[in-house]
């Protein structure tokens, strides 16, 4: 815990240097504002809000629950044309097609997913899986994710994700497919099924638990408080789950949610994304190798203002942590379950 040491990335195949003894550190650098805490629950001038007029003149519905649209600034579209030719191989391009759309999670603009009920959790599961079906039918990559805060790049505080798919597997997701296929041939288990396995039974990075998930801060953790949400049993795409696993599924987002808005009792920044086997062409291969997870990237390291920068060595080098996932682990699963703006009521 105080000596410096590089650990391995089985998933990405890549070394993360652990130098727990930084975080004691003076800190003069960049302090970020809290999140506001005055968000109105309805402005008909946000246009995720019900009833609100988006920037291409569309009106959203009243919608109650969820509510999914095409994105109106897509970084992809069907219909794109194929790049020119190239001359060289140092000068190479490739076509991109895809949609996306957005997906507001709750009519409320002043909720986030920990105050939302499970009900509510659980609508936004049910959702995510649909989306998952309907794109990945024809698209090989279905990315979900949510960039939650200022801080992480989100520009609405209206609780909501995107859904990207493309007509091509990105960089991560290359990455692990490779990794995990690797893995499978040489030891005969999927990788992340044997490494929830081996956590369940370690206990040192265990955040929470059921009996059909575990979220831990994973051993080769590059942000201070990045977690990795795994079920029990093999599982491959979102939409494979049963309904009493997305029931544990709402109820285990929602606890561990709300230990990261304990941790400095602000509503916590992040990004989170799931991964599980390609589709589209795929779904008529071998993809055993793969295991349904779900990545949660925090920025905060100290505070609530206080933020870790990939920058300088992370971007020159290779990532540098500032605590070891041991510690973060253990502060995280000692925090209440109860949400702080609850304790109260």
């Amino acid at each position: 815990a105080e000596h410096q040491h590089v650990r391995y990335n089985p998933l990405r195949d890549d070394w993360v240097l652990v130098s727990a003894h930084r975080v004691k550190r003076p800190w003069q650098g960049q302090l970020e504002k809290p999140p506001p805490e005055d968000v109105p629950r309805w402005d008909p001038k946000n246009p995720l809000c019900p009833g609100a007029t988006r920037a291409n003149g569309e009106v959203n519905p009243m919608y109650e629950g969820t509510f999914v649209f095409p994105n109106d600034f897509p970084a992809l579209q069907p219909d794109a044309p194929e790049p020119d030719d190239t001359d060289h191989p140092l000068f190479r391009a490739a076509p991109a097609r895809g949609v996306c759309k957005v997906m507001c999670f709750h009519p409320w603009s002043d909720l986030t997913l920990p105050l939302m009920s499970l009900p509510e959790i659980r609508a936004v599961i049910d959702a995510w899986a649909e989306l998952a079906m309907e794109l990945g039918a024809s698209y090989p990559w279905v990315q979900i994710f949510e960039n939650k805060g200022a801080m992480m790049g989100c520009s609405n505080p209206h609780p909501h994700c995107q859904v990207w798919a493309s007509s091509f597997l990105p960089n991560e997701a290359r990455l692990e497919d490779q990794t995990q296929r690797q893995h499978l041939s040489q030891h005969g288990v999927p990788m992340l099924l044997e490494y929830a396995e081996q956590e369940a039974h370690r206990k040192e990075r265990l955040v929470v638990e059921n009996a059909d998930w575990l979220v831990v801060v994973p051993y080769w953790a590059t942000w201070p408080y990045q977690t990795l949400l795994l079920p029990r049993r093999h599982v491959c795409r979102l939409q494979d789950l049963s309904d009493s696993e997305k029931d544990s599924l709402a109820s285990i987002m929602q606890r561990l949610l709300i230990k990261y808005d304990n941790l400095f009792e602000v509503s916590f920044p992040y990004s989170m994304g799931w991964h599980g086997a390609p589709t589209g062409p795929y779904l008529e291969e071998d993809c055993r190798h793969w295991q349904l997870h779900a990545h949660y990237y925090p920025p905060l390291l100290r505070s609530a203002t206080v933020r870790k920068f990939m920058v300088g060595y992370e971007m020159l080098a290779q990532v540098q942590r500032d605590l070891t996932p041991e510690q973060a682990a253990e502060r995280l699963r000692s925090l209440p379950e109860v949400h702080y703006k609850k304790r109260a009521e």
